[in-house]
Formats: structure tokens, C-alpha cells, sequence
């Protein structure tokens, strides 16, 4: 006779897309494998992504963290310093090669295709807009791609109230790439009311990752007693995410680091969770987030499938001779 559990049910609605999306996963490798070939110290400008559980890891290989290449000491100007998947301003590598740095810039192809999107627009004679979050590094290199005073940033509708063009008929716009895509549209109509003259960027700004989860999401929040999002409080995307739930209809929606910060005792009585991840969250802690669950309820999970990702993005050719291995990435991915 099978054991009655004494523990609540608990179904968790497992959300798939989730976590790293594969330019996040490309940074990761660069800064791995540059520890693997070139050895301790490497050098990374920023963190490399939003997720403090990652920069720990990293720097327990050996990774040291700064924020301006000026910290680089003179003896270490021979160890490679690498640029964060948000992107730099165009002043970063210019100053590197001022410095005689040895550079690798993990700029996730995305948004060095949005920053194209953005030079191509003022090349054509148009002032650009950038529908993004203020003092987000992806948005400070985007802005810092173009000359000052050629790209405005636009944040909320009041400020495409407030935005008066020198020439209406000449204008751009680009988003971040980590936006809530219902938020971005929001703005985007408010300015082609304004302005219908203004010119798209040739192809979609927001990624696909960021689209993938929040439509993933979307589909598994109506009904949730609780939604809980993998990520850290400085992630754009991950912060997004936790909206979406809220607006798709889960009764709470909460963002977390850890599973010590889930609020264990405000939360006994659910039985339907919600579980994402945002795009610089590493799936182990996934995982010790379901466990932390089963250790207090009888746990059902439930994967809800919306889409399936193949993108994969190569490291810089450089670093293509070293091999990668599974136990090279055990630290965020976990053990198979």
C-alpha cells in the first residue's frame, strides 16, 4: 500500500524556456575559458551578467571583478579583461587599446546587433530614440554608440509627451533588449501617434529570450497562488517577468535569489506555484529551489512547454582551441 504523504500537495508549474539564454551562457564560457587558457587572474569590466550567484562562482575560479580598466594593476596589463554580455560604450575599447589591454568583448550579439540598428539610423540623417531603463548598462553602450546629443532615451509616455524633435520627419527608434514586450508596444504607439514619420530598426530590438520567457510565463501564471522568479534585483529581464506573472494573474508574484529568500512562513497554504527563471539564472539554483520545496511539500512538476530554443552563439576564435567541458560549467549548470 503506497505511503500517504503528511506534506500539503503542491503543483509546480515549471516554466520551459527559462533561465540562461545563449548570449548569457556565451559570456559565461568566454570568461571560463579564458581562465582555462591564459590562467588567474582574467580581468571582466562590470559583472558579466545580472546574477551575483554567477560573479561569486566566476570569481572562485579566478575571475576579478572591476568597474573601470584604471583597476587593473600595471603588472597585470598582459591578462585579458573582459567586456559584460550588456555591451560597452564605444569610449571602453578604445580606452583598452589606449591602455595596450588585451581585450575580449562577450557583448551578447543581440544587443551588438540593436547598437547596428542604432548607428545605421543616425548614418541615414535620424535622431534616434532608445525605448529603454535609465542607467541600465546595456542602454549606457547602446547611448554610448552614437555622438552625444543624437540619441534621446525614452522611459515612460510622459516623456514622449516631453520629446520635441528638431525635425519630426527625421526620426529612429531602438529598444533595450530586455523590456516587457506589451510595455515597449505601449511606447511605441504613443510615439508613432506622435510621430508617424518615425522609422523602425530593421528587425525586432527586444530578443528572442526575453519573448520566449515572458510568453512562457504568461501561459503558466493565471492561477497561481504564487509566482516565483529566479533572478536578481538588478536584472532588467527578470524584474519584467515578475510583472508578466502579475498581469497574466498570479495571486503573487515575488523575484528571488535564493531559496533562503522565499518567505517560507507566508506561503504555507498554496498549491499551485509558478517557477521561471530570468535569462542570467543559472539552472542549479533551479533546481535547489524545487528542492527546497519538496522538502516541505508533496510536489508535483508540471512542464509547460512553449517553445523550443536551438540559438547558440560562439565564443570569439580565440579561445575556440580550448575545450569546454560539463565540469567546466557544473558551477551554474549543475551535474548531469
Amino acid at each position: 500500500m503506497p505511503e500517504i504523504s503528511s506534506k500539503p500537495p503542491l503543483t509546480i508549474r515549471l516554466c520551459q524556456p527559462r533561465g540562461f539564454c545563449a548570449g548569457v551562457d556565451r559570456a559565461i564560457q568566454i570568461v571560463v575559458l579564458a581562465l582555462k587558457k591564459y590562467g588567474a587572474p582574467v580581468y571582466v569590466r562590470h559583472e558579466i551578467v545580472h546574477n551575483r550567484y554567477v560573479v561569486e562562482g566566476l570569481q572562485n575560479l579566478g575571475a576579478v571583478f572591476i568597474e573601470e580598466l584604471n583597476e587593473i594593476p600595471a603588472e597585470h596589463r598582459e591578462c585579458p579583461v573582459v567586456f559584460s554580455a550588456h555591451g560597452v560604450p564605444k569610449s571602453v575599447p578604445e580606452d583598452a587599446q589606449a591602455r595596450n589591454l588585451f581585450y575580449l568583448d562577450a557583448t551578447c550579439p543581440l544587443v551588438s546587433k540593436v547598437h547596428k540598428q542604432a548607428m545605421r539610423h543616425q548614418r541615414l540623417g535620424r535622431h534616434v530614440l532608445l525605448i529603454g531603463h535609465g542607467g541600465h548598462p546595456e542602454v549606457i553602450g547602446t547611448m554610448g554608440q552614437l555622438p552625444e546629443g543624437s540619441v534621446t532615451l525614452i522611459e515612460t509616455e510622459a516623456d514622449v509627451a516631453a520629446f520635441v524633435p528638431s525635425d519630426p520627419e527625421a526620426l529612429g527608434f531602438v529598444t533595450q533588449t530586455t523590456l516587457s514586450v506589451e510595455d515597449t508596444a505601449g511606447l511605441i504607439r504613443a510615439l508613432q501617434d506622435r510621430f508617424p514619420a518615425m522609422m523602425a530598426p530593421s528587425a525586432e530590438s527586444i530578443c528572442y529570450a526575453t519573448t520566449n520567457r515572458q510568453e512562457a510565463v504568461k501561459e503558466t501564471a493565471s492561477g497561481a497562488d504564487l509566482f516565483l522568479v529566479v533572478g536578481a534585483p538588478n536584472s532588467s529581464n527578470s524584474k519584467r517577468l515578475v510583472e508578466v506573472a502579475e498581469r497574466a494573474g498570479a495571486k503573487m508574484s515575488l523575484l528571488v535569489q535564493r531559496a533562503s529568500e522565499i518567505p517560507w512562513d507566508d506561503i504555507a497554504g498554496i498549491s499551485t506555484l509558478g517557477l521561471s527563471a530570468g535569462a542570467s539564472a543559472p539552472e542549479i539554483i533551479v533546481d535547489e529551489i524545487i528542492d527546497a520545496f519538496r522538502a516541505r511539500f508533496d510536489v508535483k512538476v508540471d512542464l509547460a512547454i512553449t517553445a523550443t530554443e536551438t540559438e547558440n552563439f560562439p565564443v570569439m576564435s580565440v579561445l575556440r582551441d580550448m575545450k569546454l567541458t560539463p565540469s567546466d560549467m557544473a558551477f551554474v549548470n549543475g551535474t548531469v
